[in-house]
């Protein structure tokens, strides 16, 4: 199925093993990047041209590697048709349809499924349970 058909709850379901990897990647180099952005941004407030601090290279070094490997996260997820809507925490919404509509189902790191969805304009707050769509019989 490419990327850019809708999702289903099994395919989603059946993209976990992988989304997992992903996302626990995803959320621990962007809390190292968060972490080398608070650190530099302390340390450059109290350096000065007369009294330059030499840990400010170090950590722009680290911040643009952190930086590198989050693209490429997000360039896998991107290549899956999955979207991040939160990197600290490892928020996941999958375009999906229901009832005719566009909408996402979402998970979140930890979940043991996809189980929820929600409006496209609605996002974590609006999540509600999956329930089985009803048959339409002709």
């Amino acid at each position: 199925m490419h990327p850019n058909q809708p999702w289903t709850v099994e395919r989603a379901n059946r993209a976990l093993p992988l989304l997992r990897r992903i996302a626990e990647d995803l959320v621990r180099t962007y809390g190292e990047w968060r972490g080398l952005m608070d650190r530099f941004e302390l340390r450059s407030a109290n350096a000065t041209p007369a009294r330059p601090d030499p840990e400010l290279e170090l950590l722009q070094r680290g911040i643009q590697r952190a930086a590198a490997e989050i693209e490429g996260f997000v360039k896998e997820l991107d290549q899956l048709g999955v979207e991040c809507k939160a990197m600290d925490r490892g928020l996941f919404d999958f375009p999906a349809e229901r009832e005719g509509r566009a909408v996402y189902l979402c998970w979140l790191r930890g979940e043991p499924a996809v189980t929820h969805w929600h409006e496209l304009d609605a996002g974590f707050a609006g999540r509600q349970p999956l329930v089985p769509e009803p048959v339409v019989t002709p």
